[in-house]
């Protein structure tokens, strides 16, 4: 099975079009995910859809519990997922209703978010220098060409805690960092959809210029505001989601699915039955 999936940001809470197969709660040993699964097809594809904070956007970034969204697409078949996430901008020329692709994170969380499914007795260390599949974005960036979208190709994700947007202080030095973006969730699902061997990549929807902007002819960021463009940028990332998706290659040719090869360090023999049961469907193969 080669499902794709989709996580729905702020206000993408559902996927107009899709027709619909399945709704399913799915458990997981990490607990429930954000919401149940809606399956089905979209562009002539399978897909699954997830809204990460919730139907009624009920959650918090710090409450998203990614480990169960994730594990949950693993079990569903998902090899890609592509994630839609209203951000911030840091820079002029990234502009509100802009989209950028994402291809580099930086956490400034503070840690209490679970980033990995190891542990309790098993340890795996994952390349991650490239943390958002290239194979992806590549296909992102290509199938939209043609739309009328100013989409930038590349760019800093800087994840920060919230759920308050940034002091003033804050936003002026992830801008002197070089960062690009600015986000509370996606920087998670791309360590845990690295680990259990999916394609990840981030659709960043440009909601504002955070609050550093100067500019008379720009507000300070506000909620309302930011909701307003949520609004606009869903019609955007609906068009964009419908001609990738449309355009995806059957056949994955990264490397992905491998990313555990050559990452656990726990001797087989060492890692609890217990542990490698609850892990089953994210190691099997390479334990």
């Amino acid at each position: 099975m080669n499902r794709i999936g989709i996580i729905g940001g702020s206000a993408l809470y559902d996927l107009p079009g899709i027709e619909i197969t399945e709704k399913k709660r799915v458990p997981t040993p990490f607990g429930d995910p954000s919401d149940e699964f809606v399956i089905g097809k979209y562009a002539g594809r399978e897909v699954v859809f997830l809204p990460r904070h919730g139907h009624f956007h009920n959650l918090l970034p710090a409450e998203i519990n990614n480990r169960a969204n994730i594990y949950a697409f693993k079990m569903l078949g998902a090899g890609r997922v592509i994630s839609v996430a209203a951000v911030g901008s840091l820079k002029e020329e990234i502009r509100p209703l802009d989209v950028l692709l994402v291809d580099q994170f930086v956490d400034r969380t503070n840690q209490a978010r679970r980033a990995t499914f190891f542990g309790d007795g098993i340890v795996a260390h994952i390349p991650f220098a490239e943390p958002v599949c290239s194979e992806l974005r590549r296909t992102i960036r290509e199938t939209n060409r043609d739309l009328d979208i100013r989409i930038h190709d590349g760019g800093t994700y800087v994840n920060m805690e919230g759920p308050a947007f940034s002091t003033k202080a804050e936003s002026f030095l992830y801008r002197s960092w070089g960062m690009d973006v600015i986000g509370m969730t996606n920087m998670n699902e791309a360590r845990l959809a690295r680990e259990a061997g999916i394609c990840y990549a981030t659709m960043a929807m440009i909601t504002d210029y955070d609050c550093w902007y100067l500019g008379k002819e720009v507000e300070t960021v506000s909620v309302d505001m930011v909701m307003e463009n949520l609004r606009k940028n869903i019609e955007t990332a609906k068009a964009m989601l419908a001609d990738t998706i449309r355009n995806m290659p059957e056949e994955r040719s990264c490397d992905c699915a491998e990313a555990l090869r050559h990452a656990v360090v726990t001797a087989r023999e060492a890692i609890p039955e217990e542990t490698l049961e609850k892990l089953k469907p994210i190691v099997e193969g390479f334990v």
